[in-house]
């Protein structure tokens, strides 16, 4: 019985230390991403739900940086006027190329409005847009549909959560939770390979 409560607490430093290391890569990642500014994509797409998303999506469309532009995840009576009322956002290129998803109410489903968007329009290339905590289960979730696409990373950041977030209980629970919820998306997308 001793032997079997050392071997367990063996394990159980393993698995704490394999999850700590985890954890580091990821919150160094999102910390410190480095941002391609420059390169034109088939379409911006911006994922809903985190602060200041949608404003930095069409700065960037507005900038010329794709001719589409693509909004998942913006409520059922939403439309491109009211979105624009709301996030205080003009479409300077015009709203001809201006898509929105109405479906999507989390990442999974994101992936769904955006992988058809895909398909629809032939993309290969896009620029995602979405909160920097957000980004690697967001890719995960889309690569997994569509291997070959390119996607540039564009992270938003936000005063709502803290740089050092370390520091501050609210800022950690929701890095730690977007690290567990990364995990479990890598893994069901790396077992679904297998079958």
């Amino acid at each position: 019985m001793k032997r079997f409560k050392i071997i367990l607490r063996i394990y159980g430093y393993f698995f704490f230390l394999v999850w700590l290391g985890g954890f580091i890569i990821f919150q160094q990642y999102i910390r410190k991403h480095q941002t391609d500014e420059t390169t034109k994509t088939d379409a911006i797409v911006i994922l809903t739900g985190g602060t200041n998303r949608i404003s930095n999506g069409v700065k960037l469309y507005n900038d010329g940086l794709a001719d589409m532009l693509f909004i998942s995840g913006v409520g059922k009576h939403t439309n491109i006027q009211s979105l624009q009322n709301e996030h205080h956002v003009t479409f300077k290129n015009g709203t001809e190329n201006v898509f929105v998803g109405r479906e999507a109410t989390n990442t999974i489903e994101n992936a769904i409005e955006v992988s058809d968007m895909i398909r629809r329009h032939h993309l290969k290339t896009i620029r995602l847009v979405t909160s920097y905590y957000h980004m690697p289960r967001s890719v995960s979730e889309i690569k997994a549909r569509h291997p070959d696409l390119m996607i540039i990373e564009h992270p938003v950041y936000s005063k709502n959560v803290s740089k050092r977030w370390w520091k501050r209980p609210k800022s950690f629970y929701l890095i730690a939770s977007e690290y567990h919820k990364f995990i479990f998306v890598y893994l069901k997308n790396f077992m679904k390979r297998f079958y």
